[in-house]
């Protein structure tokens, strides 16, 4: 049985662990225990086919920074969690949550969670909030942010009501067997992708090439070229009938000085 494996990450008391309890035992836990690491599984029915869906709770607590990445490794997706009623819990998404797990899984689709709903339109909430200047997040900001951060898409739900509960793992689990298609690289992506790396761009015209070459090859392409620095000079070799030596060359020098012909 193929297992998909969701960890769920958050400041705390932000409802991780009420989220997963709900979830998997459909009752609401009475106390706030903060959590050092647990994990729960259920089985889930996806086109006729048994999945083990494995939950792994994480503690939000600053404490647990160095402890909490050790659940990361083959996670599937993420659900990344603040309350819709913490304005520092939605601040911390942007500012701690999602580079800590894209650091250490950067391929790893994630999914922002609001929890919580069911305070977003409770009197004695509205007001505690109003005395700091503040007020509830709105579905249409947290789904900008989602969009900023690149996540799947916004979710949200009440762990007491379990309005919006089932949808948040519903869509975890497409997120999971579905991850986006990789953007497609154009000419010359593929080398010198470190972080930092300078580029400029340039247009190369290709009017002739071998017969049998692909019709793609023909036209004015736009090729991405490393800056980087040769020292006192280099040579750069390609093969006249091999269209392909001659782009690979083009990436490591865009202005040559002079250029030779040899057999």
């Amino acid at each position: 049985m193929q297992t998909i494996k969701c960890v769920v990450v958050g400041d705390g008391a932000v409802g991780k662990t009420c989220l997963l309890i709900s979830y998997t035992t459909n009752k609401f836990p009475s106390e706030y225990v903060p959590t050092v690491f647990d994990n729960y599984a259920v089985t889930v029915m996806i086109g006729g086919e048994p999945y083990t869906l494995g939950l792994f709770d994480t503690a939000g607590q600053e404490d647990y920074d160095r402890l909490r990445p050790l659940s990361y490794p083959q996670t599937d997706v993420f659900l990344v969690c603040f309350s819709v009623v913490s304005p520092s819990s939605f601040e911390n998404v942007k500012e701690k949550w999602v580079p800590e797990i894209t650091h250490h899984c950067p391929k790893t689709p994630f999914l922002l969670v609001g929890t919580q709903i069911d305070l977003r339109d409770d009197p004695s909430t509205i007001e505690k909030l109003a005395k700091n200047k503040q007020k509830p997040i709105t579905p249409e900001t947290a789904e900008k942010l989602a969009r900023d951060l690149k996540a799947v898409k916004y979710v949200e739900c009440s762990a007491l009501t379990q309005k919006g509960l089932k949808n948040v793992f519903d869509e975890a689990i497409l997120a999971a067997l579905e991850p986006p298609e990789p953007k497609k690289k154009r000419v010359g992506d593929h080398l010198h992708e470190s972080p930092g790396y300078q580029h400029h761009y340039h247009n190369i015209t290709i009017q002739a090439a071998p017969t049998g070459s692909s019709a793609r090859m023909m036209g004015t392409h736009e090729v991405k070229f490393p800056r980087s620095g040769c020292g006192a000079g280099c040579q750069l070799c390609y093969h006249y009938m091999d269209m392909n030596s001659f782009l690979h060359a083009s990436k490591h020098r865009s202005s040559p000085r002079d250029i030779y012909e040899s057999r």
